[in-house]
């Protein structure tokens, strides 16, 4: 380990080392305030030597990280990206868009993907049950989670928040397996021709009620 000077005055470490035939000069850092010690310069020395002996070339690995932290996204790129080339049905798609124009956006869409910690997250979706609403708070929690499983899986080197929290830390609901009786299915329909409201929505409840089906698996 050496130090240059600048004609500015700038102190500089730096470490020549040979690799595979060829030599390379890594950058610790500069001296002083707002830079590193003499004793965090031999820190780095050492971790750098310890990578030239396992074959690692420390600084292209250095350039390589600068190139990282450089390209990392917004989470509101991502979240562009993935609804982009997101698989879903329109009618989840729009629904999906939603809950991201309403409740992620406004608080994630400027910060890096790096930035986004389990704590926020948590706190995001507190904050929608806190109103009401805690199924769209678990929605928020599995779009998150998706939208850094895509990043990661396009080669983003971060981690996912959304894998410290829970569905079930954010609310559990009861299963819906109550069914109506007959007569009460009998009174729906009689008292669904005294509703003020379009032909055509009375038509599909009576054809939901005749099919059995779900509206997705309808339409």
């Amino acid at each position: 380990m050496y130090v240059t000077v600048s004609p500015g005055g700038t102190v500089t470490f730096r470490y020549d080392y040979r690799l595979n035939g060829r030599r390379e000069t890594l950058t610790l850092g500069c001296y002083g305030p707002g830079g590193i010690s003499l004793a965090m310069a031999r820190e780095l020395l050492l971790d750098a030597r310890k990578a030239v002996l396992n074959g690692v070339s420390p600084a292209l690995e250095k350039q390589r990280e600068k190139r990282r932290v450089v390209a990392i996204k917004t989470f509101g790129t991502a979240m562009g990206t993935w609804l982009a080339n997101a698989r879903l049905a329109d009618s989840t798609r729009a629904m999906r868009k939603h809950i991201i124009d309403r409740d992620i956006l406004p608080v994630f869409q400027n910060r890096l993907l790096t930035e986004i910690q389990a704590e926020d997250l948590r706190a995001l979706c507190n904050k929608v049950k806190e109103r009401g609403a805690p199924a769209t708070a678990v929605q928020i929690r599995d779009i998150v989670k998706q939208v850094y499983v895509y990043a990661i899986a396009h080669g983003e080197r971060v981690n996912n928040p959304a894998d410290s929290v829970g569905a079930a830390s954010i609310a559990t609901f009861v299963p819906k397996d109550r069914a109506l009786s007959p007569l009460e299915i009998r009174l729906f329909v009689q008292q669904m021709e005294s509703v003020a409201t379009y032909p055509t929505i009375k038509l599909a409840l009576r054809l939901i009620l005749l099919t059995l089906v779900r509206k997705s698996e309808l339409i």
